[in-house]
């Protein structure tokens, strides 16, 4: 699409959001418009989630897959009732525990839900966001919205302002600028039409939190054919230049990036390393971002998208990642790494790497 719109930057205060900002939001969404707002885990980009045209323009907007579902955000959990039906009991003992916050279900589909909204499926996800600027926006509106990442598809998500506007300036109409959101990593996106709920996408609730409640919970591979979920089919969050992931124990996997590193700077190739503060020193060998401490996996989660945008401004050719233990938020980390890598993975084990998949 062309980028023809004059794409408003609103700033509002995170915590007492300006009314003013709010209500000019809300008018554009009840027009059929865009707005890109901030969340506790990234910005969306919102439209009204009942309107089927709105709808459509996200897409045309992200250059996003039409068979890719939406999330469908929330300000109380009465409106869930008429977007969804048949809502099962661990649904009502989740949202007592979790809403609002970082977990989006996987409901059966009300007939008020367009298609667009769905993909064409006969599920529905729907969450409830904890940030005063979603929840005014989508109380000023009147309407329940949908709302992926606010990005280009494929790229990483947005934690700020600035982020979205890198993207979608000149193809939305605004952008509600409520500084970083806090979580860095996508809602937990949980299916609950089945027998066993499964986790279609790991978030900012773990599994161990979930079996806790539940007890069975299992978790879905990260690639599969048919979406039931965002991130599910396609690549997501890559940055420019391809990126490896290396996976294992914290010294196989130092030693095994160190040697790549060494291998791709003696080729005369510019390297990027996505590193934890407390690893190995490998400035020797490439640039080297650091996303959070590899003991606090939430530090990681929080600068991860920031730090795979600062390797587009570094312009390397490559990016060398270090893996890390993929339980707690880690797995959401790995999950964002594994579909960043686009299954360029290796263990910490002797490897080859000439800027292709191996």
């Amino acid at each position: 699409m062309e980028n023809n719109l004059a794409t408003r930057c609103l700033k509002v205060d995170p915590v007492r959001p300006e009314t003013g900002a709010i209500l000019e939001a809300g008018r554009i969404l009840n027009r059929g418009g865009l707005v890109a707002f901030p969340t506790e885990t990234v910005y969306g980009l919102g439209a009204n989630a009942l309107d089927g045209r709105a709808v459509a323009r996200i897409f045309e907007a992200k250059g996003r897959p039409a068979d890719n579902p939406l999330i469908v955000h929330v300000a109380c959990r009465e409106e869930v009732k008429h977007l969804a039906k048949n809502i099962p009991p661990a649904a009502e003992i989740l949202m007592d525990n979790f809403w609002p916050g970082p977990l989006t279900l996987v409901l059966p589909a009300g007939a008020a839900v367009p298609p667009e909204t769905t993909a064409g499926l006969k599920t529905l996800a729907v969450r409830m966001p904890r940030h005063p600027v979603a929840l005014a926006l989508i109380g000023a509106a009147g309407v329940p919205l949908a709302a992926p990442s606010a990005n280009l598809s494929g790229r990483p998500s947005p934690t700020t302002a600035e982020h979205v506007l890198q993207d979608l300036n000149g193809r939305i109409e605004a952008v509600l600028d409520g500084g970083p959101a806090g979580m860095g990593v996508e809602s937990t996106v949980l299916d609950l039409t089945g027998f066993v709920p499964v986790i279609l996408r790991p978030g900012g609730v773990t599994p161990e939190e979930l079996r806790e409640l539940l007890g069975e919970v299992e978790v879905e591979a990260a690639f599969g054919d048919r979406p039931r979920s965002p991130g599910m089919k396609y690549a997501h969050y890559a940055p420019k230049a391809p990126l490896l992931l290396v996976e294992g124990a914290p010294g196989a996997v130092a030693a095994r990036l160190m040697e790549l590193a060494r291998e791709q700077k003696a080729l005369g190739r510019r390297v990027g390393i996505l590193s934890c503060s407390g690893s190995r020193d490998y400035a020797s060998v490439g640039e080297v971002v650091l996303a959070g401490r590899r003991e606090n996996p939430e530090t990681v989660a929080a600068g991860l998208y920031a730090a795979l945008r600062r390797f587009d401004e570094l312009d390397v050719d490559l990016i060398l990642a270090e893996g890390l233990e993929d339980s707690g938020v880690g797995l959401a980390v790995m999950n964002r790494l594994r579909k960043a890598a686009d299954r360029r993975i290796v263990a910490g084990s002797p490897v080859s790497f000439n800027g292709k998949q191996p």
